[in-house]
Formats: C-alpha cells, sequence, structure tokens
C-alpha cells in the first residue's frame, strides 16, 4: 500500500471526529449488553440453563430481522437521496432506550415472568442495534471511494470503539461491585446516557458523498446469487462465527474475578494494566498495514493469540502476577486483531459488486452485524448452558456487594469448570477460525484495482489483467 496522503482525503477533521465518537457509544452499548447480561441474569436466581435457551431463542428472531433489513436497506430510497444517515437517527435514540429495558426486569417477579422481559426487551435491543449497525459500516463506503482512507477511518474506529467498552467496563464493574453495590440499571442508564451523547454527532456531521444510483430491483433471488457468489465474505465470517460463538470468556470475567481472584473488581486492573499496550499497538496499526496484507497480518496476531490462550490456561489461576502478565501480552495482538476484524466486510462489499454486478452493501453488512449479535449472543448463552453441566449453584442477587453477603459458595468442580470455560473454550474457537481464514486469497492490492473497476477509474478488462490468479 502507498503512503496515507490525509490532505487528498474527502473527509475533513471533524466528520472524522464524529464517526469515531459514534462508535464510543456503539461499543459502550454493546459491551454493556454482552459483557454484563449474563451476570445479569446469574443475578436474578434464573436456571443457566434456561436464560440460555431463551438467549438463543431471540437470535431466530435476530437471523430474520438482520436479512429483512438487508434487503430493506438496498431498496429504499429515501427522499434526501442519503442511504445511511436517517436510519442512524432513529437508531441514536432507540438503542439506549432498549439496552435500559433490558436491565429492568422486576426482580420481586417470577421466573417466567423474568425470562418473557428478558426476551421481548432482548429482541427489541436487536432489531434497534440492527438499524445501527448496518449503516454505520456501510457509510464508510460512502464518505470516502479511497482504501487507505477507509482503512484509516476503520483502524481509529476501533480506538474509539475500545475507548467506549472500557467505559462501560468501569463504570459497570464499579457500579455493581463489593464496594458500590448499585445495580445493573442504574449502570445500563449511566453508560446508555454517554452512548446517546457521543453518538448524536454523527447525524450533522458525516456527509455522504458517493452513494451510487441504481436502479436495479434487489429480489431475494438475487440476493442469494449475490451471497453465495461472494466466497470471500462467506469464508471469513464462517471462521468469524466459529470463533466469536466460542469467546465465552468476556461474559464469565466478572465471576472469574470473584471466585478466582477474590475480588470482582480484579477484572479492572487487568484492564488498566492492557490499555496501553492495546491503544499503541491499534494506533500503530494504519502504519503496520503500510507494510504488509491486513489478512496476514490479522493471521499473525491470531496464532499469538492462541499461543498466549494456551499459557493462560497451561499456567491457571493460581498466581495473580503471572496472570495478569500474560493478560497484558496477549492484549497487543487481541487488540490489532480487535481494529482489524472489521475491515473485511467493505473489501467484500468491493469483491461482490466487482464479480456479481450487484451493489449489495446492505446485505453484507448485515451480514456482519448479524454474526457481531448472533456470536455475542451465542458465546453468553453457551457460557451459561455450559456453566449447568458443572452444577454452578444459582443465586440470586442485585450486585457483587449482596452476594459477598450472602456468601455463596461454588463447588471445586463448578470452580473447575468456570476456570475451563472462560480460559480454554474460546482457544478451540481460535484455532478453528485461524484454520478457516487460510483460504481467504482476497488482498488489499486486488480490493484496490476492484473499487477502481467498480467506480470507473479503469476498465473491468484492465481489473482482471491486474488481479491475482487466486480471486
Amino acid at each position: 500500500m502507498a503512503n496515507v496522503k490525509i490532505a487528498d482525503w474527502a473527509t475533513d477533521k471533524k466528520e472524522r471526529l464524529s464517526y469515531y465518537s459514534y462508535f464510543l457509544g456503539q461499543n459502550a452499548i454493546y459491551t454493556m449488553v454482552t459483557n454484563f447480561l449474563t451476570t445479569y441474569l446469574l443475578f436474578q436466581g434464573l436456571d443457566p440453563a434456561k436464560s440460555g435457551l431463551v438467549m438463543l431463542a431471540v437470535k431466530v428472531w435476530d437471523a430474520v430481522n438482520d436479512t429483512i433489513f438487508g434487503v430493506i436497506f438496498d431498496a429504499v430510497k429515501f427522499k434526501s437521496g442519503k442511504k445511511y444517515l436517517p436510519w442512524l437517527k432513529v437508531s441514536t435514540f432507540f438503542i439506549p432506550i432498549t439496552t435500559v429495558l433490558i436491565y429492568m426486569i422486576p426482580r420481586s417477579s417470577g421466573e417466567t415472568v423474568k425470562l418473557i422481559w428478558f426476551a421481548v426487551a432482548y429482541i427489541l435491543w436487536d432489531t434497534a442495534y440492527t438499524l445501527c449497525d448496518v449503516p454505520i459500516y456501510g457509510i464508510v463506503t460512502a464518505m470516502t471511494e479511497r482504501i487507505d482512507e477507509r482503512t484509516s477511518l476503520l483502524s481509529f474506529k476501533s480506538i474509539w470503539g475500545g475507548l467506549g467498552g472500557a467505559v462501560a467496563l468501569v463504570l459497570g464493574t464499579v457500579l455493581v461491585g463489593e464496594k458500590v453495590g448499585l445495580n445493573f440499571g442504574v449502570a445500563a442508564i449511566a453508560v446508555s446516557l454517554i452512548a446517546f451523547l457521543t453518538m448524536l454527532p454523527v447525524n450533522y456531521k458525516v456527509k455522504e458523498r458517493f452513494n451510487p444510483e441504481t436502479d436495479e430491483e434487489f429480489t431475494i433471488r438475487r440476493m442469494f446469487k449475490y451471497l453465495f457468489g461472494n466466497k470471500y465474505l462467506l469464508i471469513y465470517y464462517f471462521g468469524f462465527f466459529i470463533q466469536g460463538s466460542l469467546a465465552v470468556g468476556p461474559p464469565l470475567a466478572l465471576f472469574v474475578s470473584y471466585y478466582m481472584f477474590n475480588n470482582s473488581q480484579f477484572s479492572l486492573i487487568i484492564l488498566a494494566l492492557t490499555v496501553f499496550p492495546m491503544l499503541l499497538a491499534a494506533l500503530f496499526v494504519p502504519r503496520i498495514l503500510n507494510h504488509i496484507d491486513k489478512m496476514k497480518l490479522y493471521l499473525i496476531c491470531t496464532a499469538f493469540n492462541i499461543v498466549f490462550g494456551l499459557a493462560i490456561w497451561f499456567v491457571g489461576y493460581q498466581s495473580m502476577l503471572v496472570f495478569a502478565i500474560l493478560s497484558v501480552l496477549r492484549s497487543i495482538p487481541a487488540a490489532i486483531v480487535g481494529v482489524t476484524m472489521f475491515m473485511f466486510t467493505p473489501d467484500c462489499a468491493e469483491y461482490g459488486l466487482f464479480k456479481s454486478g450487484i451493489d449489495a452493501k446492505g446485505i453484507t453488512f448485515a451480514i456482519q452485524t448479524f454474526m457481531a449479535k448472533i456470536t455475542g449472543a451465542l458465546s453468553g448463552s453457551l457460557g451459561l448452558i455450559l456453566l449447568k453441566f458443572f452444577e454452578w449453584k444459582a443465586v440470586k442477587a442485585e450486585s457483587f456487594e449482596e452476594l459477598q453477603r450472602l456468601a455463596v459458595v461454588q463447588s471445586p468442580k463448578a470452580m473447575e469448570g468456570l476456570w475451563f470455560i472462560y480460559s480454554m473454550v474460546p482457544v478451540i474457537g481460535l484455532i478453528a477460525a485461524f484454520v478457516i481464514w487460510q483460504f481467504y486469497k482476497l488482498r488489499d492490492k486486488d480490493v484496490q484495482i476492484m473499487a477502481d473497476a467498480n467506480t470507473g477509474r479503469i476498465s473491468r478488462e484492465e481489473a482482471l489483467n491486474s488481479l491475482g490468479k487466486n480471486i
């Protein structure tokens, strides 16, 4: 890749800042739901297996609404001529409201009422998140046609997204911890307010410059033709699905901190120790990608993730110091993976348009949204279901302060099961995904050639002559 020349970019500083800010709020919401929902449900005194099954059942609707929205997104034309911003304006209000609703289950109600409340609220949140995720990732293709500019936007948005996740983790962990003792409803309100304020500017600062004019009819038949012709989209997200579904560690982190290291706040110490190396790694990603293809970098960092994950499992939870050191080392490749993981979707969109002639960015980014949400739900539900097999004792509390007063003790089998689920199951997912991603052959230089052909800068014949043989 050529060196980045910011002076030639289409976007200005304020526009880029508002784009990054949106991800701070969006990821704060996503973290509030994916990282704390398992703990919250366990605090409700619900059967872990039942809660996990309700999560999975909601994903049936998720599969339907993501596909429907992808088709609607590609078909709907707003009078303003905008393709992405109208959806973002709706979701900016809808997402924070539904997030709070999830964490307002009436404590005094019975198990059936709690499960129904959770199911309805989770479906509403899931629908709201769909309305934002496709447009906010897809809009980068309308902001600029330059691959280097898109790469930079997607790199730095990940840093801001990481900051949003950190804000949610700190607020949630502190507010429900042993020292403060507030409930998850208060934490959800605080995180949602921050999210709303940081997501709002994108609706007024970001510009759509390069939306192609097309009158072609987008049908279900054409959708499937597009999907099954986009082999790299299918390969990448198949690996993503395996890895993400088995990423059961984060949803259980608070219980691991509380039971393995005797303090739920220990997870904050690990977060504090890993923030700097993670930010440093993320900041250098755009520069690194000037010299190495992003899939090659992605695979290298995935391999290091596997190595450090195996080391954490092998060492165990006997030493807080060793665990902390390994966690810090692992955070560096993990940060790079986190920054680059969604950079492949715009590439697959360009590939799909070039190969099929069908401009279906809505469907392409709907796949990304669907995979992000379903893996988040599966990882949370899988952790709950697996705990059931290790005889996890149900607890009913509002916070870890209350749990500490109740002095609920788990059996040695439950403790060993918790550690295995937390440390080893994610490694199994990484290994499987690493093998699958070996078949992803789409490279950055090829994507730029396809983007130039898709926008008419070069002819299709010129593009075909320049592309690699494996494409």
